[in-house]
């Protein structure tokens, strides 16, 4: 069984935090050990009375709903905050060489950037030995890719994503067939997923380049990884941001109007029209009056 389909079934079934616990965990999943009983003294949702919040009428709801906000606005800045500090992080320097295999053959790191200035490599499980092999990719791995944003808009913002595995080409472009997944699918062939800490367990690594240089600049993993899929989640972990001009961020980063940059993803390469802005422009100026 591949790694975060383990981390998944530990933590978030059994809450299991040890190496004990993992263990057992692999044990009783893969030998299916007393099942059987288990399923016998299982019961249905129905059958379990659920201690529900009290039924009220509309005023209340909005009032309990407006007390909720405040704090879910608190957590959005306190996240926008966060991803202010990430683009103060310290950039580490690649020295190493990486080679991948592509669909058009062998490639190295920066490569992977296709002419943008940030990419973000997922490492996921596809290969000899993980659950489901060959017709699958880890299940974990698999759900994350379901949930990945039309690619369009990340490269509207100077930003690539990949998948990276060990599986050979001829695997993953099969399997990305079979899953309808278009993302850029790459194959590890060295020691990249040992040096960038996605050797036993998935992660993204985020990295950006000036020239031929390339540095690594964040990585997150485990619950991390939960929130990838949403193109704002995963610029918001990139050195550069969202690159709009209401983000702190350090002088000289790259910002453009919030809002106007947006386009349909069969429309980037259009340049945005003009009426569009203009449609913009009016409704921040609703939510200006709205707020005097």
């Amino acid at each position: 069984m591949c790694p975060v389909c383990l981390a998944t079934l530990a933590h978030v079934a059994l809450g299991a935090t040890s190496t004990a616990g993992v263990a057992t965990l692999i044990v009783s999943t893969l030998r299916g050990k007393n099942n059987k009983n288990k399923e016998s003294e299982m019961k249905t949702s129905k059958e379990l009375p659920m201690n529900t919040p009290p039924i009220v009428s509309s005023q209340p709801w909005e009032a309990a709903r407006q007390q909720l906000l405040v704090k879910e606005k608190a957590l959005t800045h306190a996240r926008d905050a966060l991803a202010a500090e990430r683009r103060r992080m310290p950039w580490l320097a690649v020295r190493k060489t990486y080679e991948f295999d592509g669909p058009n053959g062998r490639v190295d790191l920066l490569d992977l950037f296709e002419s943008r200035r940030q990419l973000i490599v997922y490492r996921a499980f596809y290969e000899p030995g993980v659950y489901g092999w060959p017709d699958h990719a880890c299940r974990g791995c698999s759900f994350l890719a379901d949930q990945v944003a039309h690619l369009a808009h990340l490269n509207a913002r100077d930003t690539t994503l990949v998948f990276a595995s060990r599986a050979p080409q001829a695997d993953i472009e099969r399997l990305k067939a079979r899953m309808d997944w278009t993302m850029p699918w790459y194959t590890i062939t060295d020691d990249f997923d040992v040096d960038f800490g996605v050797d036993e367990w998935h992660g993204t690594n985020a990295f950006i380049h000036d020239g031929d240089k390339v540095y690594r600049t964040y990585f997150v993993n485990s619950r991390g990884d939960e929130a990838m899929g949403s193109t704002w989640n995963y610029l918001d972990i990139t050195a550069l941001g969202r690159q709009e001009a209401w983000e702190d961020s350090p002088k000289g980063y790259p910002q453009t109007p919030p809002y106007k940059w947006w386009n349909w993803h069969d429309e980037y390469e259009n340049k945005t029209s003009s009426q569009w802005s203009n449609v913009v422009d009016r409704n921040m100026q609703l939510l200006e009056q709205e707020k005097s």
